[in-house]
């Protein structure tokens, strides 16, 4: 799969999130019942990853998200790998996050770790991130499409899909990520000096 193929799917948490009260939250299996940061974010204020709530991913569990990440989304000659810019820590924060959906997310990744390591040592007796590309990219290959998967996979595939959207959501919408797929944004492409001569005595303003 060409990593640089009509990304879609650019996530967006405050776009995604429906507004529920803190019941509902905590009602939803396996939701995590939270006041969050309120409804009156310091938006001048630059938070660290774990200072909102509480980061769900273990050391073990973050070496594998990063490979995992990196094996997603490699470095080339237009933009770095994606845990580079952070991509990691974006995915901790969304299965973190005590919102609506986020638990369901944070069983599919963190069970879907456990997978990869395990089915890693299975193969060749080494974590996922201690792997080399080669194998890497086998045990990837086997779950990157999950309507090609084999039974035994599927629900890995499962995994793979959903961690594939994050990372490539969270990557493509930092400023590197933005200028690896050419998207300009509110840039101006002409120069503008001001109304002509002509316009401003058409209006009466010359």
């Amino acid at each position: 799969m060409d990593r640089r193929s009509a990304i879609k799917w650019m996530l967006s948490a405050a776009a995604s999130v429906a507004i529920m009260d803190r019941a509902a939250i905590a009602a939803e299996g396996g939701a995590t019942a939270s006041v969050g940061y309120g409804t009156d974010p310091d938006l001048v204020k630059i938070y660290k990853p774990g200072d909102v709530w509480a980061l769900t991913l273990t050391d073990g569990q973050r070496r594998a998200a990063t490979a995992l990440c990196d094996a997603i989304i490699p470095a080339d000659d237009k933009s770095p790998a994606a845990s580079k810019v952070g991509v990691p820590d974006f995915i901790d924060e969304w299965v973190s996050a005590p919102y609506p959906g986020h638990s369901g997310d944070k069983r599919t990744v963190v069970e879907g770790l456990a997978w990869l390591d395990a089915e890693a040592q299975k193969r060749f007796g080494n974590d996922f991130a201690d792997l080399v590309l080669r194998q890497k990219n086998a045990i990837c290959d086997d779950i990157c499409s999950f309507a090609k998967a084999k039974p035994e996979f599927k629900k890995a595939a499962q995994f793979f899909r959903k961690f594939r959207d994050l990372t490539a959501g969270g990557f493509y919408s930092t400023p590197e990520g933005m200028k690896d797929i050419g998207y300009v944004g509110n840039v101006p492409t002409v120069n503008f000096d001001g109304p002509t001569p002509e316009a401003l005595k058409h209006l009466g303003l010359a």
